[in-house]
């Protein structure tokens, strides 16, 4: 039995959530979102409340079960209130701006780095050093954070480069003479 399936998802106010041949969509005031429902589960929407059900008892439904509500529940958040990712540059002469619809990035290379924002993503810059990725689909800003990331990850040995506000960096010890 599925720990997360069996909770259904609370609608908030302000929020639309439809079913409509075999697709769930959620509408809010930050936007619309669409998810393609599996063969392996059912959906109702009822009292505020979207309830997924496995249609079998065999082990694709059991795993699509808990994973369909979680992806409900992604939606609903992310019209609703949509989602934020904070990352942050560390090192000598790094840094970001927004420069159009690209985010331009010194990071130590002999060239720029150029990062076109994808649409339905926000990217702002509060400071040089500072990188916010917002939108609505939590998987999408997760996806833009990582790829930021990955143009410098930070290093062990002094913590330069690209990380999250929230991730903390094991530092190695330097070289003993």
């Amino acid at each position: 039995m599925s720990r997360v399936g069996k909770y259904p998802v609370e609608i908030p106010a302000g929020v639309q959530v439809a079913i409509a041949g075999g697709r769930l969509t959620a509408k809010g005031r930050l936007g619309e979102l669409s998810l393609p429902l599996t063969e392996y589960v059912d959906a109702k929407v009822e009292d505020n409340k979207v309830t997924v059900a496995p249609r079998g008892n065999e082990r694709m439904a059991r795993t699509m079960w808990g994973t369909t509500r979680a992806l409900v529940a992604n939606m609903v958040q992310g019209v609703s209130a949509g989602y934020t990712k904070s990352i942050e540059i560390t090192g000598t002469g790094f840094r970001a701006a927004v420069q159009g619809k690209n985010l331009v990035m010194n990071l130590g290379y002999s060239h720029d780095v150029v990062y076109p924002v994808p649409d339905g993503i926000k990217i702002t810059c509060e400071r040089p050093t500072a990188v916010k990725v917002e939108g609505v689909d939590k998987r999408l800003v997760g996806q833009v954070a990582s790829e930021i990331r990955g143009f410098r990850p930070p290093e062990p040995y002094k913590g330069k480069g690209v990380r999250y506000a929230d991730e903390t960096i094991r530092r190695k010890e330097g070289k003993k003479k």
